[in-house]
């Protein structure tokens, strides 16, 4: 008892000492234009057929990790939501939908400069749907991107970005899975 007393005082003791910061959020809206440039194994799945080009929206909501002095590059740790539609390139085609979401890291690559360069890393879970088919198949999405921030005198920061997107879905009764590779360019805003 008297042992559990004197960790308490420590602790409380300790607390006095220390100042605690709130940690920076972020929230971010983008909008662009999604391009399936790879599909690897296309065999009888209903699936995949012929959409390769679409457009997605996401919503974002970031903490700030790194850089919390303002003298480093910010890091970002988010929990993005997404969702994208690929429109049908011919009439026997169909339209796709993707639901994403996960966590990404975001490393700003300066400070305190007009425009700030970043690199970012995501690993998030996609659900797929084809348009006229009930259910989904959900899968893996990694992906990498590379864009800028355009700083602003107010909080309003206005970005664009390239980004490289590597999705498995599984095949039902197959061992063998179907990759996608997209490209996206995307535009937004954070604040």
């Amino acid at each position: 008892m008297a042992l559990a007393l004197i960790v308490s005082a420590g602790s409380i003791s300790a607390q006095k000492d220390s100042t605690l910061h709130r940690v920076p959020k972020q929230i971010s809206i983008e909008v662009g234009y999604r391009n399936v440039f790879s599909v690897i194994d296309r065999s009888a799945n209903p699936f995949v057929n012929s959409a390769s080009n679409g457009y997605g929206f996401l919503l974002d909501y970031a903490w700030k990790l790194g850089g919390l002095s303002g003298k480093k590059p910010g890091i970002y740790l988010s929990v993005p939501i997404g969702y994208s539609v690929m429109m049908p390139d011919n009439n026997s085609s169909k339209s796709i939908s993707m639901l994403n979401y996960g966590w990404t890291i975001r490393h700003e690559l300066s400070v305190n400069k007009p425009i700030t360069p970043f690199l970012g890393y995501g690993l998030l879970l996609n659900t797929l749907k084809l348009a006229g088919t009930d259910g989904g198949i959900m899968g893996h999405q990694t992906q990498f991107e590379f864009g800028a921030n355009l700083n602003t005198k107010t909080r309003l920061k206005y970005f664009a970005k390239l980004e490289y997107s590597y999705t498995s879905y599984p095949k039902l009764g197959d061992s063998k899975r179907i990759h996608f590779q997209y490209l996206d360019f995307r535009v937004g805003a954070r604040f």
